[in-house]
């Protein structure tokens, strides 16, 4: 099994999984045409894809769902709360589920989605699994909970939101009530939050460490990499951070 990022940031997110012959989009905040031009870069056909799976309904993540469903047939799964959002319009191939439901199979993956603290209305997120290899996703969370702690226990490859610095968003550029939302215990993660999971995980195991959803305006790379790596340098060599306008290279589960 392996895995890409689209492209990670507030204009937009997409990460392809793929493991055997079945290939999965995990949120699709990108025009359909743009995530069109991305998944080409990877040598991938958007009609080759077996599902899109989303996270929750702000236009960062959902922007292309529905049109890039509706124009190659791609079954969706989408929560219930997310969906009565209505921001997909129809959709060809829906997939209803909560985001406390059983692990399921698309394909040779594994899919286990679980439930994280953010504005939004049932937002989820989804640990990928297939043959021993276990990618953990955790983007779009305001706070670390233990069961988001339970469920990463055993990943061999992690993409992890590092969204903001918190003295850079305290000084920054959003208005008072934009930075509460977030660093709010419903916003985003810091720095800080995330590294404290990285130590508090089995890191040993890990194969990749990819950083994502990184803030253009409230944070900058190099505190990322300072945050982690003062804590944790064993992970220099296993850490690479997504870019918001790029497409990753594939790393293997």
């Amino acid at each position: 099994m392996r895995f890409a990022s689209l492209g990670s940031g507030s204009k937009g997110n997409a990460t392809l999984i793929e493991a055997g012959e079945t290939r999965l989009l995990l949120d699709c905040g990108f025009p359909a045409r743009e995530v069109e031009r991305r998944l080409g870069l990877m040598g991938v056909a958007p009609e080759s894809l077996d599902g899109i799976l989303v996270t929750h309904e702000h236009q960062d993540h959902i922007r292309g769902v529905g049109p890039l469903a509706r124009r190659y047939t791609i079954p969706v799964w989408i929560t219930h709360g997310t969906y009565r959002q209505d921001r997909c319009g129809v959709l060809p191939d829906l997939r209803l589920i909560h985001n406390h439901d059983e692990p399921f199979d698309i394909g040779c993956i594994r899919v286990q989605p679980y439930p994280v603290p953010h504005d939004a209305r049932e937002p989820v997120q989804y640990i990928f699994a297939r043959s021993g290899r276990v990618l953990g996703v955790l983007t779009d969370a305001g706070m670390i909970t233990p069961h988001i702690q339970e469920v990463l226990a055993g990943i061999t490859s992690l993409l992890l939101e590092f969204n903001h610095d918190e003295v850079m968003l305290a000084r920054g550029p959003y208005p008072p009530a934009l930075q509460r939302r977030v660093g709010g215990r419903l916003g985003h993660l810091n720095n800080d939050q995330a590294a404290t999971l990285l130590e508090q995980l089995d890191h040993a195991q890990l194969r990749h460490l990819v950083v994502a959803h990184v803030s253009e305006k409230n944070n900058h790379p190099d505190k990322v990499r300072e945050s982690i790596l003062t804590r944790l340098p064993e992970l220099a060599s296993r850490l690479t951070l997504t870019c918001q306008s790029e497409v990753s290279p594939w790393f293997e589960v």
